[in-house]
């Protein structure tokens, strides 16, 4: 059964480097679980420039279905998401471009379904980086609001499976959590 860390944060807290650290102190094999959509020539470069502080790290870039790449990572191996807050985004620019709306319910489910196959899984560390959204205004758009709601579920789900959370602030690390994880 996988050991779960969620570290979560700000934007520009520190939260990938942090993780990246800590996975890379564990562990042999190492992959890298890429979220990130490539949208433009600015992206792109800091894409790039992220996969040269990874040297030795295997990258799978997937914006969607997460579930299925942990079936094809061999077990044992130390697995970094990152992150989250993309992957929800992800799903809501899907789900909008066939003119459908995400539900609370329905990333319950999905969120739900990836911490159950990651607790399956062979894994035997899983990092998952997240923004932390809720602790600024509301957002003035429906859209807004919807994806704060969205994200703020799919945190509080990881947090809840996970061994140990972190929260970072201005690059500064604070464990939040250090307990055994709860089973799905």
């Amino acid at each position: 059964m996988a050991r779960i860390i969620l570290i979560t944060g700000g934007c520009r807290s520190g939260k990938s480097r942090f993780a990246l650290e800590k996975a890379n102190s564990v562990g042999n094999t190492k992959f890298f679980l890429a979220t990130c959509p490539r949208i433009d020539s600015e992206m792109d470069e800091r894409i790039q420039r992220h996969q040269q502080e990874r040297i030795g790290w295997n990258t799978i870039e997937e914006e969607l279905e997460l579930s299925p790449v942990f079936d094809s990572i061999p077990s044992e191996s130390v697995v970094l998401v990152d992150c989250l807050s993309l992957w929800i985004n992800n799903l809501m620019f899907e789900a909008n471009k066939k003119s459908l709306n995400l539900t609370q319910d329905q990333i319950k489910d999905v969120c739900l379904n990836l911490g159950k196959h990651i607790l399956d899984s062979k894994m035997e560390n899983v990092f998952l980086v997240t923004n932390e959204v809720g602790m600024g205004l509301v957002p003035e758009n429906k859209e807004g609001r919807l994806y704060r709601d969205l994200l703020g579920i799919c945190n509080q789900i990881f947090a809840s499976i996970a061994n140990e959370v972190y929260f970072l602030v201005s690059g500064i690390p604070i464990r939040i959590k250090s307990s055994p994880k709860i089973n799905l």
